[in-house]
């Protein structure tokens, strides 16, 4: 029966997310031929498995509902592993029941009858605005007729993860923490690597069809135990972790989202979930897919070697548009609403020498230049619930499309040249483009361009206030990456017009 099921294609719906991109991989190792969609095939191609022999890339909007039920064509199953929550998305309820509709109406074209989705667990009534919508979708992919298997989560850990990353940053900033009233509510992790194994397996259990199953880890502690053992573990000095009697619901979620690298939308629904006791009610999973359950020492052990060794699979940092705007970084400024500053300097060296230290430019190498700047920028940035700079970038020695990198997004890396889309609040959308050109003469051109398109009055202002410092803070990060690189200037760096 087996045999007969892997014949067929499962489809991954959210493949380069946190979840999606650990389960592609497993279920490849499985021998499940797999239909991964995504948005940007050079995102998926980036990952350690986007060229496996049994993997089908499909490049589509979830929203596209022809393109997507033209992937669904013959698929035993679809693993819904979408959700629309990310910095700047202010309605993602609304989205996120968009993107359901879309994929049931595919699913019922295509004559699919089985969607597979994760969500987190929670009370019914006390549901966050979150975890209210992924419940909402999990009920709309049901009304096309298809069977919904609903796997729910009190709280996963992993490298990557936005639960452990706050953990981590948390225990690392700070000696004594003061906490809110949840640092003693009970929770019951489980590690990212058992959630996976139930999400594939229940690929080879039809019976899970149609069923809600809660998946929790082996053990039930307070998250201030939690704290503690993952300072012991990163043999941190002791934490003391003071509990303060005030209900600071608001003031937990500002300070979290400025001492962690974790975006606000993503700490307010966990924090929220953090106010209550949320346990699994029932194991029926673990009788139909028997795992070893990791504990949260071992889970979090894993997790800290994994980062050690800058081998972290997937992070609640991938989820971001690769997307370029309409506008494209070789259209001219008058052909479209568009400002640009290009910056270039001439350089006597080795090309490839250059292309080392731009392809390493962010993360903790910095920018070169500026940093005090930088990281104030950061700091504002986090303040009004952005990225900031201290999501780091995903590696330290190689760079890929769909990689965060501080509070950019890598959008394309060609043969010497590094494109960025800022993720960072701003009243439009900027990107940044490094490129080396070897010049006829054998000496190497680097240019750097900013290029932002604005929204509006503010927009127009927020350029012109901060384009006067182009020239300084570009042309010196420019010098001092030539000198990084050991490479003799010969001219600039300079403006350049047109």
């Amino acid at each position: 029966m087996r045999m007969e099921l892997m014949n067929k294609p499962v489809m991954v719906l959210g493949a380069t997310g946190y979840v999606g991109g650990r389960l592609v991989p497993l279920l490849l190792e499985q021998g499940w031929k797999v239909r991964a969609v995504g948005r940007s095939d050079q995102k998926i191609k980036a990952r350690s498995w986007g060229n496996h022999s049994n993997l089908q890339i499909i490049v589509a909007d979830a929203l596209d509902t022809a393109t997507l039920a033209e992937a669904m064509q013959d698929c035993i199953a679809v693993f819904y592993l979408i959700q629309s929550i990310r910095p700047g998305e202010s309605d993602f309820a609304t989205l996120d029941r968009q993107i359901a509709y879309s994929a049931v109406k595919a699913a019922r074209v295509a004559g699919m009858n089985w969607f597979i989705h994760f969500s987190g667990l929670g009370h019914q009534s006390r549901l966050s605005s979150q975890l209210r919508s992924r419940y909402e979708v999990g009920d709309i992919l049901s009304l096309g007729g298809a069977k919904v298997t609903q796997l729910r989560a009190p709280l996963v850990l992993g490298s990557g993860g936005a639960s452990f990353e706050m953990i981590r940053a948390f225990c690392g900033y700070m000696r004594i923490m003061f906490a809110p009233r949840w640092m003693d509510t009970k929770c019951q992790p489980i590690a990212i690597s058992n959630v996976i194994e139930y999400l594939a397996g229940c690929l080879s259990h039809p019976q899970t069809a149609g069923q809600v199953y809660q998946v929790g880890g082996p053990e039930v502690l307070t998250w201030r135990k939690l704290f503690h053992i993952y300072a012991d573990e990163a043999q941190l000095p002791e934490r003391i972790v003071v509990v303060l009697p005030l209900r600071i619901h608001r003031i937990s979620i500002g300070w979290m989202n400025v001492v962690t690298p974790v975006s606000v939308a993503l700490i307010r629904p966990l924090v929220e979930r953090m106010q209550d006791e949320i346990l699994c009610q029932e194991k029926l999973i673990q009788e139909i897919i028997p795992q070893n359950l990791l504990t949260c020492r071992e889970a979090i052990t894993v997790a800290l070697s994994e980062t050690y060794r800058n081998e972290v699979v997937s992070s609640c940092f991938d989820a971001g548009s690769t997307q370029l705007s309409e506008w494209d970084v070789t259209m001219r400024p008058s052909e479209a609403k568009v400002y640009r500053d290009t910056f270039s300097i001439i350089l006597d060296g080795s090309p490839e020498h250059t292309w080392n230290v731009v392809k390493s430019i962010g993360g903790n190498t910095g920018w070169y230049f500026g940093t005090v700047l930088w990281r104030i920028r950061g700091f504002v940035d986090k303040l009004l619930g952005g990225p900031g700079l201290s999501r780091g970038r995903r590696r330290v020695d190689s760079i890929a499309v769909g990689d965060c990198l501080d509070f950019w997004r890598v959008v394309a890396v060609d043969e010497r040249r590094l494109l960025l889309k800022a993720e960072m609040l701003a009243p439009g959308k900027a990107m940044l483009e490094f490129h080396i050109q070897v010049l006829p003469d054998g000496t190497n051109e680097l240019r750097m361009t900013p290029s932002f398109e604005p929204r509006g009055l503010w927009g127009r202002l927020y350029w012109w206030i901060i384009a006067p410092s182009h020239s300084l803070m570009f042309g010196s990060m420019l010098k001092q990456m030539a000198k990084v690189a050991d490479v003799r200037v010969l001219k600039g760096p300079t403006a350049v017009k047109g």
